[in-house]
């Protein structure tokens, strides 16, 4: 976690807006196994000033890894209060500056910071620790007819081109507050987690293949189309800095399976559950819903017409 945080701020805004008692309730919230009191000696009987305890509170999330996790949980109770009592608390904007200041934004459709994208792009968004599981939605990005491409074009062009639809993949990617998790060299993984991350993977899955039409009629000068096969899904990933714990996990694997079972060459397809979470006004532009063979798995497909090579 980030040292340049001018703790002062949010040791204040404790001291001055609630109760150790409090202090207790939103540090659990945000670390389900913390006991202010325990850590404090509570236990042994000792009395604890409110400034001592929210000390305490500040240096062991700071500690842990979970101040910005815990800066967030003050906000979200600032202002939507809590079990119907509502809170106000002093000097919240100073300690929601200080975080920006150290190099994040604030999404507010999800109430999280991230790192600043002007000085720094991580694949966990400069916040979320190893184990942290949160909602994602993955983008599963494969080449069709890779092996003959490779085989059939000169390597300085095909290292050019691959280079190109990179650059295209990481920006769709990256614009739309998503990771880029993995590069193979024939697909890719996106990750998603901030604002409404189901929509933006799908809009960036559209982008690359809109992108990937004109760059195929305009600058491509294999002997034949670059076609992408992409699968988009939701759900709940538990973060990894290993490449390979990641691409095990559950929701990437379903994805996965999609775009290998159910995309056919320039397509996206998305599965079901993600569908239903979506505007009519979106679904309109993708197919009904059709199961995988040989799956009980659904999906829908969105498809761009390439025309012939």
């Amino acid at each position: 976690m980030n040292s340049g945080f001018s703790t002062r701020f949010l040791r204040k805004c404790l001291a001055q807006s609630i109760s150790i008692e409090e202090m207790n309730r939103f540090a659990k919230m945000t670390v389900p196994d913390y006991d202010l009191y325990e850590r404090c000696g509570f236990a042994k009987g000792r009395p604890v000033g409110i400034h001592e305890a929210a000390d305490r509170v500040v240096a062991d999330m700071l500690q842990s890894g979970y101040y910005i996790d815990f800066v967030e949980t003050l906000i979200n109770v600032d202002l939507n209060g809590y079990m119907g009592k509502s809170y106000a608390f002093r000097g919240i904007d100073d300690v929601t500056g200080d975080v920006l200041n150290v190099g994040y934004s604030f999404d507010k459709a999800t109430g999280q910071f991230f790192e600043d994208q002007d000085r720094q792009v991580t694949r966990n968004w400069g916040r979320l620790m190893e184990g942290d599981e949160r909602q994602m939605a993955v983008m599963r990005l494969d080449i069709a007819g890779n092996s003959a491409l490779v085989k059939n074009n000169p390597k300085q062009l095909v290292d050019k081109t691959y280079k190109d639809l990179r650059l295209i993949v990481n920006n769709a990617v990256v614009s739309r507050l998503g990771r880029l998790w993995t590069w193979e060299g024939d697909g890719a993984l996106g990750a998603f987690m901030l604002g409404e991350y189901s929509r933006l993977a799908i809009f960036a899955a559209m982008q690359i293949l809109n992108e990937m039409f004109l760059y195929n009629k305009t600058e491509n000068k294999l002997n034949s189309s670059i076609k992408l096969r992409i699968a988009v899904h939701s759900g709940d990933i538990a973060y990894s800095s290993n490449e390979t714990k990641s691409i095990k996990a559950h929701t990437v694997q379903t994805a996965v399976k999609l775009e290998a079972k159910a995309a056919v060459p320039n397509s996206m397809v998305i599965s079901e559950s993600l569908a239903l979470s979506q505007d009519q006004s979106l679904l309109d532009i993708f197919s009904n819903s059709k199961t995988v063979p040989n799956s009980t798995d659904k999906y829908r497909i969105y498809q761009v017409n390439m025309g012939k090579d």
